[in-house]
């Protein structure tokens, strides 16, 4: 008989042979997902140039519109105060505005609403409820 058994070679991996979790603070996810909004379709790109995965920053993203992604930087808006309009002067500009005229809000979640001069204080506010919702 043979001394020589054939018997597939096992390779044993341990838990510290393989590379650890990365771990990434706030700022640096608040970094990468202020840039993944800069342009468009820009996660995959994004996630390829931090060597993360996409749904990581899809996650992160979602994260950020809820508020839960970086509680310690504050997210802040402008002032705003609706007043009626002083009577015309005769010699001031034109009280209608051109119907081209627009105004763009730009939300804390990284979408932009774009809402023409004249429109109404009450269907703005509930177009940027569902708007900041999303």
């Amino acid at each position: 008989m043979s001394d020589f058994i054939n018997r597939p070679q096992i390779e044993v991996l341990s838990a510290a042979d393989g590379e650890r979790r990365r771990y990434w603070s706030d700022d640096d996810k608040l970094r990468i997902v202020e840039e993944s909004f800069v342009g468009h379709r820009q996660v995959a790109a994004t996630a390829r140039r931090h060597d993360i995965c996409r749904s990581l920053l899809t996650t992160w993203r979602r994260q950020y519109r809820n508020g839960e992604l970086g509680s310690s930087r504050p997210i802040s808006f402008a002032p705003v105060t609706v007043t009626k309009a002083p009577a015309p002067q005769t010699h001031s500009v034109d009280p209608c505005p051109p119907p081209d005229c627009q105004i763009e809000i730009a939300l804390p979640n990284g979408r932009r609403v774009i809402v023409p001069v004249g429109v109404e204080p009450e269907a703005l506010a509930r177009i940027l409820a569902v708007v900041d919702r999303q």
